[in-house]
């Protein structure tokens, strides 16, 4: 039996958006709600955030909070994805935007840079490869959710780092 905050939805709408502040996050601010691509929304949601927050704080104090997102990243999309009645929904984004400007913290300066990160993460996160697809079908819960964009986050900043090292 579900609570009347929990009701199952197909579909998450402005309703459940803004039905708790859990959602409202794990929906990515509204972007997850996107039809098509709520993934790329989500991701980008990570510059405007990246761009605020990182100039702020010092690059430990940004990790910090990075990481607090990651963890508070894992009980937020957990609570949204049993709502949903969908463990990782399409909607749930939250670990789009997170992993994402974990990229961009380690991305060389400039905007061709950061243009080239997210086309690199977002290739490693609709793609999947090995080992990512693995804890993507393993892994449950939040913890699930969260931990693939981390591992695509990872390739895209070794293919990063690949390209940086090649040039002049």
């Amino acid at each position: 039996m579900t609570t009347s905050s929990e009701k199952y939805y197909l579909k998450p709408d402005i309703r459940l958006l803004f039905s708790h502040p859990v959602h409202f996050f794990s929906l990515g601010f509204g972007s997850g709600l996107v039809p098509k691509g709520p993934g790329t929304a989500g991701t980008l949601v990570g510059f405007p955030l990246f761009w605020f927050f990182a100039p702020r704080m010092n690059d430990y104090l940004f990790l910090l909070f990075l990481i607090a997102a990651f963890v508070v990243g894992i009980w937020m999309c957990d609570k949204t994805g049993r709502t949903l009645g969908v463990p990782d929904h399409g909607g749930i984004v939250w670990d789009e935007i997170v992993a994402f400007m974990l990229v961009l913290f380690f991305t060389p300066e400039g905007i061709y840079w950061q243009i080239l990160a997210f086309v690199l993460f977002r290739f490693f996160d609709i793609v999947k490869p090995q080992p990512i697809t693995y804890f993507d079908q393993n892994l449950h819960g939040g913890l699930g959710v969260m931990f693939d964009d981390f591992l695509a986050a990872g390739y895209a900043l070794l293919c990063l780092a690949l390209v940086k090292s090649v040039l002049p």
